[in-house]
């Protein structure tokens, strides 16, 4: 009995040991399939992919050329509308500079004609410095207050005058010669008589001093 037990044991291990073969060969034929399968696959898809992408090169070159037209466009745009808003910022610059220059010179042409008056003001002042008297008096004192008027009203709008003396150095920057005179004990270039004051608006000379100048060489 013991032996035929034994027997049979043996039996169903021998069994047992040919069916696990026979099922890792069986695994081993799916494995296989499946990496055949796989592979085909992927190989169809890669090609499938390069398909693809050699179809639709020449749209991406059209898209990519769009986009470049564009990009040129909006850099053209670009300049110009940089272009365009320096533009406008330079004309509002020169537009305020023309401003303020016509707020600031705008009075010269009324200053250029109001001037003879103040000279001939000044002219007949200094004639009758000499014949002062008691009838005298009052039109001299006249005089004296309409100038001072006129000195204030031209500081006031930004008038200043050019006052050389006699022998001062003759400056053709500020000075203009009337006439020119050999004069003893002056040396040439020195200023013998002052026929006007010179004027100044700011830092625009309108009138330059009227001045009669040494020829002196000696």
């Amino acid at each position: 009995m013991k032996k035929k037990e034994s027997s049979f044991k043996e039996a169903d291990v021998k069994q047992q040991e040919v069916c696990n073969d026979s099922t890792l060969e069986t695994e081993e034929e799916i494995s296989l399939n499946n990496e055949e399968v796989n592979g085909e696959v992927l190989t169809e898809s890669s090609d499938e992919e390069v398909d693809l992408t050699d179809s639709e090169i020449e749209q991406v070159e059209e898209e990519k050329s769009e986009i470049d037209i564009l990009r040129d466009e909006r850099d053209e745009l670009k300049d110009k509308f940089m272009r365009a808003l320096a533009e406008a910022e330079n004309a509002r610059k020169r537009s305020d500079k023309a401003r303020r220059e016509a707020e600031k010179y705008g009075g010269s042409r009324f200053i250029r004609d109001m001037l003879p008056v103040y000279d001939n003001l000044n002219r007949a002042l200094n004639a009758t410095n000499d014949k002062r008297g008691e009838d005298e008096k009052g039109l001299i004192d006249g005089i004296e207050l309409t100038l001072r008027e006129f000195s204030n009203v031209f500081k006031k709008h930004g008038i200043e005058f050019i006052r050389p003396e006699v022998g001062d150095k003759f400056d053709p920057t500020l000075h203009e010669a009337m006439f020119e005179a050999p004069v003893p004990d002056t040396k040439a270039g020195e200023i013998i008589e002052i026929s006007a004051d010179g004027v100044m608006l700011y830092d625009r000379l309108l009138r330059p001093a009227q001045v009669g100048v040494s020829s002196n060489t000696g």
